[in-house]
């Protein structure tokens, strides 16, 4: 079935329209998430931690499974500041992240992270994220963001 949908697709009038802006979506989406996290993962340095803070949405909502929840964007910094900036860094799994378009509001992220600690550059962690971005006004934030399933990488 999923192989008919996808002929389908390709001889569908406005299909190469249809997945170029796919592609443009995947590119804008994937390059937010470097940006969001290269800013987290130095958020130990002066400004980091504010141009982090600049692709969140000030009524952030941030659910964790061994956390709970965050109900704002300053609640979530100070989290942040307090437990990530300089102990670790987030790394995307490669070839995990998946992007879905929400008509007339943003995209849907989704993949894997891994987490490493700074000192002993080990990857300590993984679990699955989720995304909601918004793009209104010219401008992405992210408006909801889940990290769950977090598991233990076991050293092989």
């Amino acid at each position: 079935m999923l192989a008919v949908t996808a002929a389908s697709a390709q001889a569908a009038p406005g299909a190469d329209k249809s997945a170029a802006s796919a592609d443009a979506l995947t590119k804008t989406v994937s390059g937010l998430d470097s940006e969001l996290f290269d800013a987290f993962n130095h958020c130990d340095t002066p400004g980091e931690l504010q141009k982090h803070a600049g692709y969140l949405a000030k009524r952030l909502e941030f659910y964790h499974d061994k956390g709970g929840v965050t109900w704002t964007r300053a609640a979530y910094l100070a989290n942040t500041q307090k437990n990530v900036c300089g102990h670790f860094r987030r790394e995307l799994v490669p070839g995990s992240l998946e992007i879905f378009p929400i008509k007339d509001f943003g995209a849907i992220e989704q993949g894997w992270h891994k987490f490493c600690d700074l000192k002993t550059d080990q990857c300590f962690g993984e679990a699955q994220f989720l995304i909601v971005w918004r793009h209104r006004a010219g401008k992405w934030e992210a408006t909801r963001i889940f990290s769950y399933g977090h598991r233990a990488i076991v050293s092989k």
